[in-house]
């Protein structure tokens, strides 16, 4: 799975991560994966590899929620109102728009609500109106079943 990092937060009490330090979560929090590396990509950030039978993608999706969520409340001070956390994925079904070996490929799993699928982690103030902007709904209701995932943490 690619992951991107969609930080969707103006509240300087919560500082954005460096690509390096959201590689940095998911390395850690998955050690039980394959392999977790940082990709030479403008939109993917993150490559996980686990074997097909191990995880389920909506199992992956909760571990990510989960990870991000704990590497944040490590950092944030318990004032702080804490990010609520998405993990949006689809499988993609169109062929590539880049030509870059990290470019997310047919049957992989990713997101980029615009152009392709994959997996977006989302950190937001509000889940809802998030989900609301983008036409979550609209946009999934046509996907077949099985090929999209929504993990929350609140």
């Amino acid at each position: 799975m690619l992951l991107s990092h969609n930080f969707d937060i103006a509240d300087a009490a919560i500082p954005a991560l460096s690509r390096i330090a959201f590689t940095d979560v998911f390395v850690q929090a998955l050690e039980d994966c394959g392999a977790c590396r940082l990709v030479d990509h403008t939109h993917w950030v993150v490559e996980v590899r686990f074997e097909e039978n191990q995880f389920t993608p909506a199992q992956m999706g909760d571990r990510y929620v989960q990870a991000l969520a704990s590497a944040r409340r490590s950092r944030l001070t318990a004032s702080t109102k804490f990010p609520e956390i998405l993990a949006l994925g689809g499988l993609k079904s169109t062929p590539p728009i880049s030509d870059s070996p990290d470019a997310l490929q047919m049957n992989e799993w990713g997101v980029d609500i615009v152009n392709e699928w994959g997996v977006d982690i989302v950190e937001t103030l509000n889940a809802d109106a998030f989900l609301a902007g983008l036409g979550w709904d609209g946009t999934v209701s046509s996907r077949a079943p099985g090929t999209i995932f929504k993990s929350v943490f609140k």
